[in-house]
């Protein structure tokens, strides 16, 4: 088989798992909007009633955005595909699919304990599966490709976000609220692909090892 051949083929198959996986983050998405229902009465008062809800909502729909974009960008970057990243990435899936049930429960009872912890719990796994695809595609591109720098770079990047999701998780018992804020610091950090933490980051790590 030519190399031609392959690349098409190889091609092919990480196309499939982008439009699969835009396929269940759009259901995601969906599903948690759905959620969410008019107030009962005309009055500022009653829509007041659901801003906790609303809150909840606009925070998830950030954070699958922001999946939403790096994985796109992830994935395009992929050379070829393999049965772990194919597993990988339903473990992804299947984590962000969790997202909607603890959404609806933080709206429902904003800034209490159980709730709270449940939600940041819903955004660390995803985060740990996001970890896992991306290990895999950096050995599928190969480490003559990117960087050695970048990869340290971007997995202290990965592994400050579980950290501060860990922090915000034991907080959920003690201040619920600093715990949505460790839930959107993380939020900040990857809201744009490379940038400006990113290189931050590689900078320092690039310091550190002159």
């Amino acid at each position: 088989m030519s190399e031609n051949k392959i690349s098409m083929l190889a091609h092919r198959d990480t196309t499939r798992i982008e439009a699969f996986s835009d396929g269940v983050i759009a259901i995601i998405i969906t599903i948690m909007v759905l959620e969410i229902h008019a107030p009962h009465e005309p009055t500022l008062a009653a829509l007041g009633d659901i801003w906790p809800t609303l809150i909840a909502y606009i925070l998830s729909f950030i954070y699958v955005a922001i999946y939403w974009v790096n994985h796109h960008k992830m994935i395009g970057a992929a050379p070829r595909f393999s049965v772990t990243m194919h597993w990988a990435n339903m473990a992804l899936l299947f984590t962000l699919s969790l997202l909607p049930i603890s959404t609806k429960w933080l709206g429902q009872f904003p800034l209490q304990a159980v709730p709270t912890a449940t939600y940041l719990v819903t955004l660390i796994l995803p985060a740990m599966a996001y970890a896992l695809l991306n290990r895999e595609v950096l050995y599928l591109v190969g480490h003559e490709t990117v960087p050695p720098l970048v990869v340290r770079a971007m997995r202290i990047k990965q592994r400050s976000s579980l950290f501060i999701y860990a922090v915000g998780i034991a907080l959920a018992f003690v201040a619920p609220a600093l715990s949505l804020v460790c839930a959107a610091l993380v939020s900040v950090v990857w809201i744009v692909p490379d940038g400006p933490f990113d290189r931050l980051l590689t900078r320092k790590v690039k310091a550190r090892h002159k």
